[in-house]
């Protein structure tokens, strides 16, 4: 009766860190979303953005608003919420928690295929270059998996080593296109640093349903992907198709991770820092770390935008420049641990 009084207790105590997480995290998302509406080389006060937010009234700040800052709030929302997931589903299928769009090559992949219909290519349209990122994310990703996987198992370590080898490999692949096209790489450049400023909504529009179908997909999977924490043997022994779990997982990161590259370039760390620390907050149920982690990716994201906003300030840059400072700390710092968190 004690330990079952005990069980409670802890499953209550469990569920109001959740609850308290989870609104810490709206909270902050909600702050950090009128801090971006507010803040730029036209100060608009908070109280200004929430009155036009609801009623526009065609002025100039009520213009700012509607055509430049709230498309780029709601794309760095989204892809900030598609990369934390990418991240967390990647740690769940390799059950290492240095996987990461970033570190797995999936980034860089999806680079080299846009840089490549852009410049060579300069006739595609947006939407057709949405599926090259998904093809350069899925080999990207493959390229990682097998270098790691082979040679006695991956290791945190090895997976390190073998993202960064292809990571490099592709990025030269990158500045040698760039190199020798340089009169039509300049806007080129300023992406691969990875922003969401002078996103329109013509790119919320192309991001929003792959987006969707990516969070929706995640969500479903958030059981088998606890099981599958638990080991392959006991997954199996549970019932569960584990080549499949891994397949449709894979297939959403390069979803997720995919569109995210295409529309804002290489934003990197997001999937790599916000699931770990939801998942030492809050446990390895992925049936709460997927939603929440994502929360905090909007979160992280944009709030990075808003701070990026000061770097050259009244100018812009990249916000890939500030989750790179945030990021690479943390990932030594994983590294360092042997890919432990906790």
């Amino acid at each position: 009766m004690q330990e079952r009084g005990g069980c409670r207790v802890n499953q209550t105590l469990h569920r109001f860190k959740t609850g308290t997480v989870i609104v810490v995290g709206i909270l902050l998302l909600l702050a950090s979303f009128t801090a971006s509406l507010s803040i730029g080389a036209y100060a608009i006060s908070f109280s200004e953005v929430l009155s036009l937010l609801f009623s526009p009234d065609g002025s100039k700040a009520s213009s700012i608003i509607d055509t430049i800052r709230l498309p780029r709030a709601v794309t760095g929302i989204v892809i900030g919420m598609c990369l934390a997931a990418a991240g967390a589903i990647m740690q769940a299928i390799t059950n290492n928690p240095l996987a990461s769009p970033q570190v797995f090559g999936v980034n860089a992949g999806a680079s080299l295929m846009v840089v490549i219909g852009v410049v060579l290519f300069p006739g595609l349209g947006a939407g057709t270059l949405v599926y090259g990122a998904f093809l350069g994310a899925a080999a990207g990703g493959a390229a990682v998996y097998y270098m790691a996987s082979t040679g006695g198992g991956m290791t945190p370590v090895k997976l390190a080593l073998s993202g960064i080898t292809i990571h490099l490999l592709l990025s030269s692949m990158i500045e040698g296109i760039v190199l020798f096209h340089e009169t039509s790489t300049e806007d080129v450049l300023f992406w691969l640093a990875g922003g969401i400023d002078g996103r329109t909504w013509t790119d919320v529009n192309l991001l929003l349903p792959w987006a969707a179908v990516g969070l929706a997909g995640a969500g479903i999977l958030g059981k088998p992907l606890t099981t599958l924490g638990l080991g392959d043997d006991v997954a199996q022994g549970l019932g569960q198709k584990i080549g499949w779990i891994r397949g449709g997982a894979a297939l959403l990161v390069v979803v997720l991770a995919g569109i995210s590259v295409a529309v804002a370039g290489p934003i990197g760390f997001i999937g790599l820092i916000i699931p770990n620390i939801i998942r030492k907050l809050l446990g390895p149920d992925y049936r709460i770390l997927l939603p929440v982690s994502a929360l905090y990716g909007a979160v992280l994201l944009t709030s990075a935008d808003v701070l990026s906003r000061f770097i050259s300030y009244p100018g812009e840059a990249p916000v890939g420049i500030v989750t790179a400072l945030i990021g690479a700390p943390f990932f030594l710092y994983l590294a360092g641990r042997g890919g432990r968190n906790g």
